[in-house]
């Protein structure tokens, strides 16, 4: 029996790049052994919409192409059923392509979905929304928030967002549940991490895993300006939670309320706050299957 594969593209990539990222495809997944078929997305949750679909009729793999937006997005369609998802990763950062060593080179990503390893992950909410790598509600929710109006994409778009904004904005304090354990900290970045990071390499939670069934608080203080260098330095290094520039906790669920609270992120994407002044994290263990190495 053929095995069933959806391919869903970013509507973001470029018709020049999508002919030539379709017949790399077809090149890798012959017509002997896959049955494939390649859809683009075409307005904001068609993503949802295609997964959805590709279940109800059987689809063995659905791949995400893109990044970790597109991927999110296309994920909340195959949370608990028995179609995997799986990643070609074309973004920017590719948080969660690195979090689970898939190949940032298209044809070994393909060689991977010829393969078909299965394994099931954890997945995350926050207010519900989902979220795979990570979220948060400090700076850089506000910086997400900033970043989906500019024009200026990867990372030095991002860089330009940080340091423009950096000396308008204070921690807030927050009120900290986690299962049931409470506290109290001023924060300038607090990110609930499924995986170990935003991309880039860039780990705020090196020892997060998407596979343990728990969610890595991240707690980074007020600090200045000129504290960014060895910030992002140790986290590059991949022992920031080692160092005085952030406190680590780790919880099944966890609550953060503060009057600032204004902006929240789910993989690096804005989304609404859906309860004034507050966020409830959440994980839910293996719930999401993926194609891995």
């Amino acid at each position: 029996m053929l095995r069933k594969i959806l391919f869903i593209i970013n509507r973001k990539a470029g018709t020049d790049r999508q002919k030539q990222l379709e017949g790399v495809i077809r090149r890798y997944l012959t017509p002997k052994a896959f049955q494939v078929e390649i859809k683009h997305l075409e307005y904001l949750g068609h993503g949802a919409d295609l997964s959805r679909e590709a279940v109800t009729n059987g689809v063995d793999t659905v791949v995400a192409v893109g990044g970790d937006g597109s991927i999110n997005e296309i994920a909340q369609g195959l949370i608990g059923t028995d179609t995997a998802l799986a990643v070609i990763p074309l973004g920017s950062g590719n948080g969660l392509a690195r979090a689970l060593k898939i190949p940032l080179k298209v044809p070994l990503a393909l060689e991977l979905i010829a393969n078909g390893k299965r394994k099931h992950i954890d997945i995350g909410y926050a207010n519900e929304h989902l979220f795979l790598s990570n979220a948060g509600v400090g700076f850089d929710a506000l910086i997400a928030d900033q970043f989906r109006h500019t024009k200026k994409r990867g990372l030095w778009g991002y860089a330009r967002l940080v340091i423009s904004s950096f000396n308008k904005y204070k921690g807030p304090s927050y009120k900290i549940e986690i299962d049931g354990q409470q506290m109290e900290q001023r924060a300038f970045m607090f990110t609930v991490a499924n995986g170990n990071q935003f991309g880039y390499e860039f780990k705020l939670a090196p020892n997060a895993s998407v596979f343990d069934g728990t969610l890595d608080v991240c707690v980074v203080p007020p600090m200045p300006f000129f504290g960014l260098v060895p910030l992002g330095f140790f986290s590059l290094m991949g022992n920031v939670d080692k160092t005085s520039y952030m406190n680590h906790y780790m919880g099944k669920q966890i609550l953060v309320k503060s009057p600032e609270l204004a902006h929240l992120q789910v993989d690096g994407d804005a989304v609404p706050l859906t309860s004034e002044g507050q966020v409830l994290f959440r994980v839910e263990p293996a719930s999401l299957q993926v194609i891995v190495a």
